[in-house]
């Protein structure tokens, strides 16, 4: 694949400066360092993230600095590496890590990577993938199998944040509880059948998602506007409470009952950010011995080892996973898609970048 001159301008959506809306221009490519990786980008999908970033809510004002270019989730073919680059090759079919760390900070050199006390986001504090070209450093590319779908490694990272909480406590022969059907709820439900859960229930308040949901191995779904999640336990002949909570929907309201509903000794995974305050029984944390847990990205490397090889030896998890993409549009059309993913009641979106 050719790549354009020094100086060259790219396709790109572009946070232009401080304030809602996003624009489809051209901009300069990026250049690469050393020990960088250039990207051409294939396939994006659009993140709650992203999502904040083209409203400008208080957390979007608070953290983005614009100008800049958003987009984290991506697929695409390396077609340039920097001199101090040994590892990835001219041609690999790659995804990445977003989270770039330090390297030099107590968790990095402990191998903690993920729990950096630096780490720089692409698309967020650094130029991100929503572009026909993305760099970011060779540690953090992920090569794929050549098999891979391109609109399936453009969500390898929520699909990795799904990995992560899923994966946090064993689940071979646990009742789970999942809090929200959204992208990443239902690819834990995957999860979670594939490593062998015995009851599997999940909750939305929406009903496409729901049904989305009952596609996903669910043993129930159920609208928590209408069912109380006790009534699931007396359905499916649980004597006791669920024993792995993964909080997925960052409501308010999710943690508490979840809690309510947890066996003694429950542990939860909690990977949705709150959106308002919430109380929760400490007593009962307590006396019930319960532990909670957050999630935060993935962990580096190891969840995405585990999603490759999950992916390669199960067609069924592949399918499953593959199908919570509900949406693809060509990436001019990304009104539509931000618009389609805003509207909270499917899948994943994902942007082909390929023919811009």
């Amino acid at each position: 694949m050719a790549i354009k001159e020094k100086g060259a301008a790219m396709w790109a959506l572009f946070k232009e400066s401080a304030g809602p809306g996003l624009i489809f221009t051209q901009r300069p490519e990026p250049q690469v360092a050393e020990t960088d990786v250039k990207i051409r980008v294939l396939r994006t999908g659009i993140c709650g993230t992203d999502l904040h970033i083209n409203s400008w809510d208080t957390w979007a004002a608070s953290t983005i600095q614009a100008p800049m270019i958003p987009g984290h989730e991506f697929y695409g073919e390396v077609v340039a590496v920097g001199s101090r680059v040994h590892e990835v090759k001219i041609g690999a079919k790659v995804s990445g890590e977003g989270h770039v760390v330090c390297g030099m900070c107590r968790n990095c050199r402990a191998g903690r990577r993920h729990m950096c006390i630096r780490t720089s986001s692409v698309g967020v504090n650094r130029d991100g993938a929503f572009a026909e070209y993305v760099v970011i450093p060779e540690s953090n590319v992920w090569v794929h199998n050549e098999e891979i779908d391109p609109n399936l490694g453009a969500i390898f990272d929520p699909f990795g944040n799904a990995v992560h909480t899923a994966l946090t406590y064993s689940l071979v022969g646990e009742d789970v509880l999942i809090s929200g059907s959204g992208p990443i709820g239902l690819m834990a439900i995957a999860v979670a059948r594939h490593v062998g859960a015995r009851f599997i229930v999940a909750t939305d308040v929406s009903e496409p998602r729901l049904a989305l949901a009952r596609t996903m191995g669910v043993d129930l779904a159920i609208n928590v506007l209408e069912t109380r999640i006790v009534q699931t336990q007396r359905e499916l002949g649980m004597r006791e409470g669920f024993d792995v909570g993964l909080e997925i929907s960052g409501h308010a309201s999710a943690l508490p009952e979840m809690i309510a509903n947890l066996n003694h000794g429950g542990r939860v995974a909690m990977l949705g950010l709150p959106t308002a305050p919430i109380d929760v029984d400490w007593a009962k944390i307590v006396t019930h011995m319960i532990t909670i847990k957050g999630i935060y990205g993935r962990e580096m490397f190891e969840t995405w080892s585990a999603m490759s090889a999950m992916l390669m030896s199960s067609p069924w998890l592949r399918e499953k996973i593959t199908s919570v993409i509900t949406t693809k549009l060509p990436a001019r059309e990304w009104q539509l898609g931000f618009e389609e993913a805003s509207k909270a009641s499917g899948g994943k979106v994902v942007l082909d970048w390929s023919s811009i």
